[in-house]
């Protein structure tokens, strides 16, 4: 095996003798960022609701039905995987390559990508998106990389960014940073094995949608979008936009997957949040590539059970969501 990266996760989900993870109360993902951040917060069973909610639901259920006709959970393509670094992890510099042309490159990334702790052993997601997550809870930093490759033993990546004092951040990239579209970290949205195994998951869900509303109407948290409608169509959903499960839904008298149950449950809690565009409404998982590459089994293989990714949210009653208003939770410095 491998020399892994032990870290506040790692120890505390150390492998038993027959090479599963050991079930935890509690998880380095319940508190990346800082406690007050929108990421942790519980929406009130009584929140006011978006006066369009029942027109974005409708919305919601005709991309459904237009693509594909499910919600899928990406797990090998288009999810990041997550590397936790040492303390005395050696870094390397990742430079920035043009991916799109721009005939520049951002001097504030270069910056930012000078020196990162990505270990040896360390993959890119498959798909064309390739991400990838460095994560450093010694130095409390965070960082992102979209794109990424080795090129020649050089680490190079198209975009992303880096958190600093991450545990004391609200969970967003600064400025327009980040890999995805609305600068939330992939670490903050996507649902881990542990959480899965734990039977509970204790934050918001981040959710990528299909036909999105036009790039500069976007809802705090989101710092930007990538949304295009062109047509001025009406109902489109704004990215950054949170909406949950009606709590009044009994999650457990669904005909349901216990994982797909588990997000639901969360669903209802906490919500998602749209933070990309897609071609297909999809939530993410960590990437099987963060546990694989560190010697241990894919855990989504017992977690799902012979269920095909796409089918694991079957029997959720998506025409009970509830969108909340633009903006909800932003504290009000910000305004």
């Amino acid at each position: 095996m491998k020399k892994c990266a032990l870290n506040f996760l790692t120890l505390m989900l150390m492998m038993n003798f027959v090479g599963k993870p050991a079930y935890a109360e509690t998880l380095a993902t319940d508190h990346i960022f800082a406690a007050n951040s929108f990421w942790y917060k519980p929406i009130p069973v009584d929140v006011k609701l978006h006066e369009n909610s029942a027109a974005f639901v409708a919305e919601f259920l005709r991309q459904k039905s237009t693509y594909y006709g499910t919600v899928g959970i990406n797990t090998t393509a288009y999810s990041s995987p997550v590397y936790y670094a040492e303390a005395n992890a050696p870094t390397v510099q990742v430079n920035q390559w043009d991916c799109q042309n721009k005939g520049y490159k951002d001097q504030q990334l270069a910056k930012q990508w000078s020196a990162v702790p990505v270990p040896d052993y360390a993959q890119a997601a498959k798909g064309t998106d390739e991400e990838m997550t460095i994560y450093q809870a010694s130095t409390d930093t965070l960082w992102e990389f979209w794109k990424a490759r080795k090129i020649d033993g050089q680490w190079q990546a198209c975009w992303g960014g880096k958190l600093l004092n991450a545990s004391k951040s609200d969970g967003i990239f600064p400025e327009y940073f980040g890999t995805t579209a609305t600068s939330l970290p992939f670490i903050g949205g996507q649902i881990t094995a542990e959480e899965l195994q734990r039977g509970e998951i204790k934050h918001v869900i981040g959710i990528a949608l299909v036909d999105l509303e036009k790039f500069n109407i976007y809802s705090w948290p989101a710092h930007r979008s990538d949304g295009h409608n062109p047509k001025n169509l009406p109902n489109r959903i704004p990215e950054g936009i949170l909406f949950r499960l009606d709590p009044s839904v009994n999650v457990d008298a669904l005909k349901m997957h216990p994982v797909g149950k588990t997000i639901a449950k969360a669903a209802q809690k906490y919500g998602f949040v749209v933070w990309d565009k897609a071609g297909a409404i999809t939530l993410r998982v960590q990437n099987p590539l963060s546990y694989t590459l560190q010697g241990q089994v894919n855990p989504y293989v017992e977690l799902f059970d012979g269920t095909p990714q796409y089918a694991i949210l079957k029997g959720m009653p998506w025409d009970r969501l509830q969108f909340l208003p633009m903006n909800y939770g932003k504290p009000l410095n910000l305004f």
